[in-house]
């Protein structure tokens, strides 16, 4: 049984809240190798791959040969977008590249069970009442994270994603990232130290993830 600390909307510490066996309990056989392979595919996806050099056929200039074959006493010569001139197009250029790797439903969903289990073993998952903003108020948000998170530590707030103040108010903060519940994956539970979940944002990962 996983337990995490529950606050309340005001940063009061309530008691403890049992976290879902699973999503917060999961095993693997090796989950190193899993993350790794998951996270390193995800980097991969977020490449552009827009990177390019121009070769001799897309550099601008004449395709004219310079100079007659014969005669000149000169070395025989193309046109001037030859790689071997300056201004011209490079040799064995780099093209665009599509980086893109599929990540299995299944794996992805385990990584993120493993590292949420992760989090809740260090005891770094934190419960919060649904909380209700007017307006965005980094101020607000940011003194009651004050109240239970070490300060200059990343966090990863996590909500239902409904209320727009909410979510502009610690997207605000630095070194807080905020994101939807049922838009969680691995890499970002992992980059940060502190998870925050809202108690509606942990239903809905139960609702999502928990199959």
């Amino acid at each position: 049984m996983v337990e995490a600390i529950k606050y309340s909307a005001s940063g009061e510490k309530i008691g403890n809240i049992e976290l879902p066996a699973s999503l917060f309990a999961a095993e693997a056989k090796n989950p190193e190798a899993l993350l790794h392979e998951v996270i390193t595919m995800y980097l991969a996806n977020q490449r552009q791959g827009t990177v390019a050099k121009k070769n001799r056929a897309l550099v601008q200039g004449s395709g004219k040969k310079l100079f007659k074959q014969k005669g000149t006493g000169n070395a025989r010569v193309g046109n001037k977008r030859t790689v071997v001139r300056k201004g011209g197009g490079m040799a064995f250029g780099i093209d665009p590249k599509d980086w893109t790797r599929h990540i299995p439903m299944k794996k992805k969903r385990l990584a993120l069970k493993l590292a949420l289990t992760g989090r809740a073993q260090e005891g770094k998952v934190y419960i919060v009442e649904d909380l209700k903003f007017t307006e965005p108020s980094t101020k607000e948000a940011k003194s009651l994270l004050g109240k239970f998170i070490p300060e200059n530590e990343r966090v990863l707030f996590v909500s239902d994603g409904h209320d727009k103040a909410v979510v502009k108010s610690f997207s605000n903060l630095n070194r807080v990232d905020a994101d939807r519940a049922d838009g969680l994956y691995a890499y970002e539970v992992l980059r940060c130290k502190h998870l925050v979940l809202t108690v509606s944002a942990l239903n809905k990962m139960v609702e999502v993830f928990a199959k």
